[in-house]
């Protein structure tokens, strides 16, 4: 399934460099030809993570 704008999913402390997996609502989601599905999540603070799909998972 391919998230939506407004969907929430946590990112992996493997793309943010963070301890914990972190929380956000889905802002951006962009199909790059190099890169596949991007994902761009914004958490409770303000932080814009985005990367690879395979970073993230719903919640």
């Amino acid at each position: 399934m391919e998230p939506k704008v407004g969907d929430k999913m946590k990112v992996s402390p493997q793309l943010t460099a963070q301890s914990d997996w972190i929380d956000g609502e889905v802002i951006d989601v962009e199909h790059n030809p190099f890169m596949g599905v991007v994902i761009s999540i914004k958490d409770k603070l303000g932080r814009i993570f985005f990367g690879q799909s395979r970073f993230f998972v719903a919640l």
